[in-house]
């Protein structure tokens, strides 16, 4: 079979692996980098010449930060063409007095984050990749991965064979890839599951986003286009197929219980989809030339929104790494070069775990002084600015 070499092999051209890509367009014209992108789903090939969104597309959760990310690679404008803004963050514990707001007016800034459907953020990011010199190998999966000595040997259900010096893994980890190198991860499960779903409302949400925390978990309604929110809902005491199984009716009934008339009443509610949580972190992220991102790397409570945003930095730290390293002559995926890049990341996800991680067990402690005293916090922070401003700017991903 014949090999063919490349520099970056990118498995997985999803959100992460895309964004990767496009990160990549500097030093592909600059050092003429070999980039091939593996993805084992078809692209575009459903797609309508014009976009139309349904009312059941996913979206996810843009931080001011990841804004000016996808302004550096030159993808924002046509992002910004779907994009939400969130003007104000509403904070609170049902049943319970006070409640946390931060608004975008406080920060200087036009929103705080944005709230964009994932296949428009996806066509937009492909779309800027049709111009870079990269190998698409699509549809394609990886059926063995093997260590050579100057990085990994790939060979692919399309019948090709690849040699790359640096090979990323950002396919989410469905692939078993991570495994089958021998990389572990700790996984924890937090005995919930997170209802998706869209909802129509009948009040104009005014760009606020809700974080509502409740004995069952968090809560998050997230503004779209038009009077529609996206809705994440956790439970840990409803089993996950209950939850499927109500009827529209029933769980719009449910959700004005538990969510109250801020936004008038629950009129709709889109396709639900629901899913285990648990925290999972590869004891590995880097070995040389291998670097693991997105998912595949660390899988995140969606409380706070965190995960796309964790991972979209990681893509940004990478391409840095990989700057500096030519610049110094390093061999791509050298081991040097990947201690570097997992050294500033490290801090960095280990901060935005402890916060996401930590805002789950302290809302889900059962107790009536701890009750009191997270509301007693929560008022508090809406006093201190200076707490809830710092807090906030980690949030939006304009601190570490």
């Amino acid at each position: 079979m014949p090999r063919n070499r490349v520099d970056i092999a990118i498995v997985g051209g999803g959100l992460v692996g895309a964004s990767l890509a496009c990160a990549l367009a500097p030093l592909i014209e600059r050092h003429g980098l070999r980039v091939a992108v593996i993805e084992a789903a078809p692209l575009n090939a459903t797609q309508p010449t014009t976009y139309q969104p349904s009312f059941d597309a996913r979206a996810s959760a843009i931080a001011q930060g990841s804004r000016r990310h996808f302004e550096r690679l030159g993808v924002w404008a046509s992002m910004a063409e779907r994009a939400t803004p969130i003007r104000q963050i509403h904070v609170s514990e049902r049943g319970r007095f006070g409640a946390t707001r931060l608004t975008a007016d406080e920060f200087h800034l036009d929103a705080l984050g944005y709230v964009i459907p994932n296949a428009w953020m996806g066509r937009v990011l492909h779309a800027g990749l049709e111009s870079l010199p990269l190998t698409w190998h699509c549809p394609a999966r990886v059926d063995d991965i093997t260590p050579i000595a100057d990085g990994h040997r790939l060979t692919l259900s399309d019948g090709a064979c690849l040699e790359a010096g640096l090979t990323v893994l950002a396919d989410g980890g469905r692939s078993g890839l991570k495994e089958r190198l021998g990389i572990d991860s700790q996984a924890q499960s937090y005995e919930q599951h997170a209802l998706i779903a869209n909802v129509e409302i009948g009040r104009d949400h005014a760009g606020v986003a809700y974080e509502r925390f409740s004995s069952q978990g968090p809560m998050a309604l997230l503004p779209l286009a038009g009077r529609r929110m996206a809705l994440v809902w956790t439970h840990a005491k409803v089993p996950r197929e209950e939850t499927l199984g109500w009827s529209d009716d029933e769980c719009l009934r449910r959700l004005q219980e538990a969510f109250g008339d801020r936004l008038g009443r629950f009129r709709r509610i889109g396709h639900r989809d629901a899913y285990p949580l648990s925290l999972v972190t590869a004891n590995e992220p880097v070995r040389p030339h291998l670097a693991i991102m997105g998912n595949a790397a660390h899988s995140l409570h969606p409380v706070a929104g965190q995960g796309f945003n964790l991972a979209l930095r990681g893509v940004m730290d990478l391409v840095t790494a990989l700057e500096v390293g030519l610049a110094r002559g390093q061999a791509i995926g050298g081991a040097s070069l990947l201690g570097d890049f997992e050294a500033r990341r490290a801090a960095d996800r280990r901060n935005v775990i402890r916060f996401s991680d930590g805002l789950i067990r302290l809302f889900g402690i059962e107790h009536a002084a701890f009750s009191h005293l997270r509301a007693a916090g929560l008022v508090g922070l809406n006093i201190v600015s200076p707490l809830r401003r710092t807090l906030a700017r980690r949030a939006m991903g304009l601190e570490r």
